[in-house]
């Protein structure tokens, strides 16, 4: 594909394709029934596009809450390439026995400008983000008494913003439309795109009921803002009160394609894509060495990855073909309060977050050992195993690029004793490249407002 074909940014295609344009299908019919009465071709009705009307009613509102539903999920890991994978793919989590250079890449660390995987996932999240927007003026218009969907929408506003500030080079925009006039959005910084996040988040939770599930989710979408803008004791507060029980899902059937589970799809179905991995890289962690710990639950096989040469592949059991995404749960919660914690740099805030970490172990269900020996006595050792615990806890759930990430912007740490390096394992050649994030794609540039990423740092 040329570039002159990636011209409209994400932003503009997805706005227009909410408004239920069919210019290139009336095109089509036009020219092959050019004879034929136009009349009659341009009157065929279009049951399976709501236009702007039959939305903007109190009947209307919820199929379109209900596709922002369906489009978070299949943006988050309702498809083998969506953000829990791919992010997964970047970081150590996950690697590509794959053939196709778009996913090799990635797990190379080379992100590119053009790249479809990575630009399919961008318009996904954008298309989710653009709904969710709309559909919460539509509410307040025409229903306003639903204030826990509309609190759902700014929740799931909120959970793109973190994708985009997690996932993606800094520089994301987000353009609207009135009238059919588009309005391009400047482009946010890392730290401008949680920051909006929080502000989602704030509405949504004023807007939530005190007993609705959006109120968890609320406070757990705050708190993972702040923490990675290094609020730590904020981020603490926010999550105060969620229970350790809490999970905030997505949830997937075989329906189609896209509302399996993506990660299962990736993963865990036949000649796949992706495949769980060790110790990826030298830096990256010892997943499928922890036995029988209940975090990290895979089975050996004899599975061949999607290149017919990689053979044997680890499969995850974590996840099924129609089990629920975990978004954030009360154990997360947990987790950043314990990092705030640490904040304090004292052996007794140490000793205080080694004692926590074990009390999450031994009270899970099933129990898992608590760590043996006794607590780190330097603050980076404290660091690595509470990002470590971290990482064991969240395992494919879409969290581990962006504490990477957070480990280099927040700690100080040089990337290359972060991320994987060294020689890339095959079925792919030669070196990791040094990529810290996703590129946001080529197409983003028609945005007149968009130059490219801000920075490709952390």
């Amino acid at each position: 594909m040329t570039h002159s074909a990636h011209t409209r940014s994400m932003t503009a295609f997805m706005l227009v394709r909410r408004r239920g344009t069919r210019v290139g299908i009336a095109a089509l019919a036009l020219s092959v029934l050019g004879a034929c009465n136009s009349d009659q071709v341009l009157k065929v009705a279009t049951p399976d596009v709501l236009s702007v009307d039959a939305y903007s009613t109190p009947d209307g509102a919820d199929p379109l809450r209900y596709g922002v539903i369906s489009d978070f999920a299949r943006a988050y890991d309702g498809n083998s390439d969506g953000f829990t994978v791919i992010t997964g793919t970047l970081a150590d989590e996950i690697f590509a026995p794959d053939t196709f250079d778009d996913r090799l890449s990635i797990n190379a660390r080379r992100s590119l400008e053009i790249n479809s995987v990575m630009e399919s996932e961008y318009r996904h999240l954008q298309q989710t983000h653009l709904g969710a927007v709309n559909a919460a003026v539509v509410l307040a218009a025409v229903a306003p008494t639903k204030k826990s969907q509309r609190s759902e929408m700014y929740v799931i506003r909120g959970f793109t913003e973190i994708f985009f500030a997690e996932g993606w080079c800094s520089g994301t925009a987000f353009s609207s439309e009135s009238g059919g006039d588009i309005t391009y959005g400047m482009p946010n910084s890392t730290s401008q795109l949680f920051q909006l996040a929080v502000a989602s988040f704030d509405t949504a939770l004023t807007l939530a009921d005190t007993s609705n599930t959006m109120k968890y989710a609320s406070q757990l979408g705050r708190g993972r803002a702040l923490l990675a803008l290094g609020q730590y004791a904020d981020a603490a507060a926010a999550v105060a009160g969620v229970p350790r029980s809490f999970q905030y899902l997505t949830y997937h059937s075989t329906s189609s394609g896209r509302e399996e589970n993506g990660m299962w799809n990736a993963v865990a179905n036949g000649a796949t894509r992706y495949a769980i991995i060790n110790n990826e890289g030298q830096n990256g962690l010892p997943y499928l060495t922890q036995g029988t710990d209940p975090r990290v639950p895979w089975v050996p096989s004899t599975r061949t990855g999607f290149n017919s040469t990689t053979p044997n592949l680890p499969t995850e059991t974590k996840f099924g073909r129609t089990s629920a995404g975990i978004v954030a749960d009360g154990t997360e919660a947990q987790l950043i309060i314990i990092e705030a914690r640490l904040q304090g740099g004292t052996q007794a805030d140490r000793d205080a977050v080694f004692t926590s970490l074990n009390a999450l172990r031994t009270s899970n269900t099933p129990a898992i050992p608590a760590m043996t020996g006794s607590a780190p006595t330097t603050q980076a050792a404290a660091v690595t195993q509470l990002f470590t615990e971290r990482a064991y806890w969240t395992w494919l759930t879409g969290h581990r690029l962006g504490d990477m990430r957070r480990l280099v912007r927040n700690y100080g740490r040089d990337a290359e004793t972060v991320y994987p390096t060294g020689t890339l394992q095959a079925p792919l050649v030669g070196s990791f490249g040094t990529s810290t994030s996703i590129v946001i794609p080529f197409s983003e540039r028609s945005n007149p407002n968009f130059k490219g990423c801000l920075d490709n740092k952390a």
